[in-house]
């Protein structure tokens, strides 16, 4: 049976074989979770993705949501999986039992969660958002406040969104005029619009919890004078019973490129003179909190680009698999009569699926190790040990939302070529992939951004930065040691060495008058950053796989070889990690070294030519 959505054999490598997440079993925190439980609830996440959300995917594009007077109905089909969504109790995987959730490892809800975005990523921007804004009220939140709110949050009860973006403040988020007047009682009065507020509106719940971030009157400008509040739908009184409504008025959604299934509003706070909200955390330190909440996002937004990555690469070789289209070259050169063949035999269409599956496997990869830092992070009782782990964390994150939803774009793209003109149509499910994938490259902070939070911010975490390098190494000596191997370590050596000295040069650039022409050269920086992240991955994959591949196929004479492969699919899904890995290091590394001498040089033309030059 052909694999959709996800490569099961795939997860498990990287999960058991990889990262030996069952290891974390071992810690009392997460003792419940061993290799057995983890397969049980990637199994379950599994089918309910593809017999019950799958469906919904095209359903939910093409019927869209729907505005009228202030309200939003989801698309039909939604509410049916939501229910069984929350039945499996799927809306806080991570989560404390105590509130709501299941407490599991961050890494085995990452293996759901490649699932359940693949199947609908539209739909699942809505437990998603009320994850993450029940976790602000959890991390930041009074007695009071967790008692009213979270665990009707986290059981899916109630949904939740993240108040952000204004007409006039985008990314600059300073920039805001949604303002907060203090109460008699304590409470705060809102007033102020919001603008692409994902789920800010929808009939899945009935009462949606806003953190809103707005500027208390009297507080400093900018991003300083900030602060958060929860400000729900409909008012929840002192005993959980909800009130009236609370002036939080929808006053339209979006025609979109994608994602037709989520609803994306405009919300006008305050309209009346009647928004109430709460306090959460401390006065002007609403953007710290928030951040908070967006690191959190941001490695949602990688892996649901990644998921439609994923998906679209299990479509195009599927497809290539059955389409029958053109001759074999070979073949056709002797034999003009020869039979049409599958377009998986032609080389381009080989060289596009390659490089699909290359990057598919170095993102799955790079995803769930960041949720396994998490984890470590969690367990571990050596606070030297903890910090490292959340140094982790911290310069992977724009990697793996930045970096990770370019590439999965990518990887939609040669998706769609693969189907040629059918994955044009939406006959398929290629379009839609690639439309729902776009936005995950804007919305959490556009990828320019996390560039120039790699750049400014994690740059200048040298330890963090050194022991992920040191990390790599570990992997590059043990490849040396490997015969299938050997001649690869060196190329990524030279590389990692290379990506050392831009480092530093890059961190001496910023911090000289030539700053600006470094931040010119960020999103170049994060690309590099994330070609060596894939090479570190998909080279460790390979270090896995060749001892568990000599085992099963002994024989050394390449066609005996080769038909050892073919009769043993593990034997063929270790090889093909060997040639992930190879196709890489040979094809798109040497490119990252070109990319990097453009970095060593940082010419400075994108910030010489005057703006009346641009012309227009």
């Amino acid at each position: 049976m052909a694999q959709v959505i996800a490569d099961r054999r795939d997860i498990d490598f990287v999960l058991h074989e990889q990262m030996k997440a069952e290891e974390l079993s071992r810690h009392r925190k997460f003792s419940e979770f061993n290799k057995k439980t983890v397969d049980m609830i990637v199994t379950e996440a599994r089918n309910l993705a593809i017999k019950e959300m799958l469906p919904t995917q095209k359903i939910g594009d093409e019927e869209g949501c729907r505005f009228e007077n202030g309200k939003v109905a989801v698309p039909e089909c939604f509410h049916r999986i939501y229910k069984l969504f929350r039945e499996g109790e799927w809306n806080a995987m991570t989560e404390p039992p105590e509130w709501g959730g299941q407490g599991m490892p961050t890494i085995a809800a990452m293996a759901a969660s490649d699932y359940f975005n693949g199947s609908n990523h539209a739909f699942m921007i809505y437990p998603g958002l009320t994850l993450g804004a029940g976790n602000l009220i959890r991390i930041f939140g009074t007695e009071k406040q967790k008692t009213l709110f979270l665990r009707k949050m986290y059981t899916g009860e109630w949904g939740g969104t993240m108040l952000l973006t204004e007409p006039q403040a985008g990314s600059d988020v300073g920039a805001l005029t949604t303002s907060a007047v203090k109460n008699d009682d304590g409470t705060y009065s809102i007033t102020g619009n919001k603008i692409f507020i994902s789920g800010g509106e929808n009939d899945l719940t009935e009462n949606i919890i806003h953190p809103v971030l707005a500027r208390i009157q009297g507080a400093p400008p900018g991003t300083r004078g900030i602060s958060l509040f929860l400000v729900p739908k409909v008012w929840v009184n002192d005993d959980g019973s909800l009130g009236e409504f609370n002036d939080v008025v929808c006053t339209g959604i979006e025609e979109k490129m994608g994602i037709h299934g989520n609803a994306t509003c405009s919300l006008t706070l305050g309209g009346k003179g009647k928004c109430r909200g709460t306090l959460l955390g401390q006065e002007n330190k609403g953007m710290s909190a928030m951040f908070h909440m967006m690191n959190e996002a941001r490695l949602l937004v990688g892996m649901q680009g990644f998921s439609c990555a994923s998906a679209s690469y299990m479509n195009a070789v599927n497809y290539a698999r059955t389409r029958i289209q053109g001759k074999n070259v070979l073949m056709q050169m002797s034999d003009p009569n020869a039979p049409s063949v599958p377009i998986i035999e032609h080389p381009d269409v080989r060289r596009q699926l390659l490089t699909m599956k290359a990057y598919v496997e170095g993102m799955r990869s790079l995803i769930y190790y960041v949720a396994l830092c998490t984890d470590k992070a969690k367990v571990s009782d050596n606070e030297e040990e903890k910090a490292k782990y959340k140094g982790f964390v911290e310069v992977l994150t724009p990697i793996a939302k930045g970096y990770v939803t370019d590439r999965a774009f990518d990887v939609c793209n040669y998706g769609l070529q693969v189907y040629g003109g059918y994955g044009y149509i939406r006959d398929f499910p290629q379009e839609q992939l690639l439309r729902d994938c776009r936005i995950t490259m804007i919305y959490e902070g556009a990828n320019g951004i996390q560039a120039m939070d790699l750049l400014g911010r994690k740059l200048r975490m040298r330890n963090a930065m050194n022991d992920l390098l040191e990390e790599g190494g570990k992997t590059i000596a043990a490849a040396k040691e490997i015969s299938g191997l050997k001649d690869f370590a060196p190329r990524v050596e030279k590389a990692a060495e290379k990506l050392s000295r831009v480092g530093a040069h890059l961190r001496k650039t910023v911090m000289s008058f030539k700053a600006l022409n470094a931040f010119a050269y960020a999103y170049p920086f994060m690309e590099v950053c994330g070609d060596l992240a894939m090479t570190w991955m998909l080279l460790w994959r390979a270090v896995t796989a060749a001892p568990k591949l000599e085992k099963l196929v002994g024989a050394t004479d390449f066609w005996e070889r080769r038909e050892e492969i073919e009769k043993n699919k593990n034997a063929a899904f270790y090889e093909g990690q060997m040639k992930s890995a190879e196709f890489f290091i040979h094809n798109i590394l040497p490119i990252t070294m070109g990319k990097m001498d453009v970095i060593l040089e940082t010419h400075s033309g994108a910030i010489d030519i005057t703006d009346v030059s641009f012309g227009g």
